[in-house]
């Protein structure tokens, strides 16, 4: 009756009302139906309280007792009670079975004692305990995110030790632990060996190694596997046709993508939604297809797919460089119409287009941020005025910087650089840099060894790094001032964008350094790397003591 009962308050009723009649001796298994039912409602507290009542009435907790309390302190997420009761089953003598083993081999895993993991693991296989397939996928999860490929190794080494045939849910979590290890080679072998032995995917096989195709900018295999899903018809949902297409948008793919979404309006399941039209916007933006992407802007409106904040940031990039201002006005203010909240990306957005137009385009634009984010339209007024000491555009920065995320902050100064430069407010821009490194946002800016001294701006702006070297220059003027000693090589790195439509630092630098005369040329064995020699840098610095001015 116990057992039939549904749902756990009931059961919980009945079994008190049966102890309470004293009709039969209460015993370990009707503790043990309770506790499972109760299981099912997530009422730890009350299987707690009946597993402690057991102790105080001297009924014995068996196996299965443990394992309940076990698995369902996991299912809630009280982690730390799943380790306490396993603890106390081992103190008291009973041995784990597979499910109880599996079920604190993942408690472990999650609150990250990787340790604890593999000494239980091994204590289990030493009792004589035959790991299951849950217990490997938790194996390889752990592995997975730790990013340790030995790991993933040793789970593949054991489960062929023992003669087990990974199941879908390990496939799957092998293939997403590849993913995390950067090991796209060893995930297409483990598909193979999948397919070829009888395994058929899913929408989450599939999905993970396209992101791990995607990682590796594989996207030929990751096309390829594309062709391969519809020829021999295994499942595809949103998620994994928006992947591919997210794919796309980060390599350039503008075919492919426009192939996979036609592919998506044909499909009965899986039309395109909202994050499928982002993707497109996205893909259409970076390459500059102005018109293709309004077109799709106003495709959503018509049949009433939303736009959501990435896909107006997305777009009001793509009208900012194509400088069709007015236009970027109107898709700012129908997306607020239709409850968009610009976050941080779309300030940042937003102050990039700022910093690439003249005061009358950009005046437009700052009445889009106005909206946005008052605070930071405050700051590039308090910046224009010439009468704004250092100690206040300080602090007024530092509370920009303040209610920012930590991610948008260096964005949000290296496109406030670009604007003091585009309005030819050198001084101020100097100031910005300054601040920027001093509440550390540009790491790894400078770096200096006994050999060779550098200038890494990979992380900046175009202003921002003009700003950069400009400021290096004028310190190495001075350092061969003061004879101070000096490395053989100094370098400069602007990086080499991979994606197609990445535009890079490298020729705006290199035009910079012809202004500044500096002594530095493109290193013939690293892309985006400018270097000279100590004896370059001194001969400059000499030929520039009578005008050390370095801003042009």
């Amino acid at each position: 009756m116990l057992n039939s009962l549904k749902p756990w308050d009931k059961t919980l009723l009945f079994f008190n009302w049966v102890k309470t009649q004293n009709l039969i001796p209460m015993e370990t298994i009707y503790y043990n139906v309770t506790m499972k039912s109760l299981r099912f409602g997530r009422q730890f507290e009350l299987i707690e309280g009946l597993a402690n009542e057991m102790v105080d009435n001297g009924i014995e907790l068996d196996n299965i007792t443990y394992s309940t309390i076990i698995t369902c302190a996991k299912r809630c997420n009280l982690f730390g009670k799943a380790v306490e009761w396993f603890e106390r089953m081992y103190k008291t003598g009973v041995m784990p079975d597979e499910v109880t083993y599996s079920a604190v081999l993942d408690v472990y895993a999650k609150i990250g004692k990787v340790e604890e993991v593999m000494s239980l693991y091994e204590r289990g296989r030493a009792s004589g305990w035959t790991p299951d397939h849950i217990a490997f996928s938790v194996l390889c999860k752990m592995f997975g995110e730790a990013g340790d490929y030995d790991g993933i190794r040793f789970v593949l080494q054991e489960m062929s030790s023992l003669g087990l045939q990974p199941n879908l849910i390990v496939y799957n979590t092998l293939l997403e632990a590849t993913g995390r290890a950067g090991k796209p080679g060893l995930a297409r072998s483990l598909f193979e060996e999948m397919v070829d032995s009888g395994v058929t995917p899913n929408e989450k096989t599939l999905t993970a190694l396209v992101k791990v195709y995607g990682k590796a900018r594989w996207s030929k295999d990751a096309l390829e596997l594309w062709e391969r899903m519809r020829s021999s018809g295994w499942p595809m949902d949103f998620i994994l046709y928006n992947t591919l297409l997210s794919m796309c948008a980060d390599l350039g793919l503008e075919e492919e993508a426009e192939r996979l979404f036609d592919d998506m309006k044909q499909s009965e399941h899986c039309r395109p939604d909202s994050f499928s039209y982002t993707a497109m916007l996205n893909i259409y933006g970076s390459g500059g297809k102005v018109d293709r992407a309004m077109e799709l802007f106003e495709e959503m409106s018509d049949i009433g797919v939303e736009l959501n904040v990435m896909g107006c940031t997305c777009l009001i990039q793509c009208l900012g460089k194509a400088k069709r201002i007015d236009e970027l006005v109107r898709v700012f203010d129908v997306s607020i119409e239709r409850g968009i909240k610009p976050d941080d990306r779309l300030c940042g957005c937003l102050l990039s287009v700022v910093s690439c137009n003249d005061i009358e385009d950009a005046n437009k634009v700052l009445g889009c941020l106005e909206r946005a984010n008052p605070k930071l339209v405050s700051f590039i007024s308090l910046m224009n005025e010439e009468g704004t000491g250092f100690e206040t555009l300080k602090d007024s920065f530092k509370t920009v910087l303040t209610d920012a995320k930590v991610e948008s902050r260096r964005p949000f100064c290296n496109c406030l650089i670009d604007i003091c430069r585009k309005r030819n407010m050198q001084e101020r821009a100097h100031e910005l840099l300054y601040l920027g490194t001093t509440f550390g946002l540009y790491p790894g800016l400078h770096n200096k060894t006994t050999s060779e001294w550098s200038l890494n701006v990979r992380s900046l702006s175009v202003g921002a790094a003009l700003t950069a070297l400009e400021e290096w220059m004028t310190s190495l003027l001075n350092i061969v001032g003061r004879e101070e000693a000096l490395p053989e090589m100094f370098s400069a790195y602007t990086g080499a964008g991979t994606h197609k439509f990445s535009q890079g630092l490298a020729n705006a630098f290199g035009s910079h350094i012809e202004k500044l005369a500096a002594p530095f040329r493109l290193s013939e064995d690293k892309v985006g790397c400018f270097v000279a020699t100590r004896d370059d840098i001194v001969s400059w610095a000499q030929s520039k003591v009578q005008s050390p001015a370095l801003t042009p």
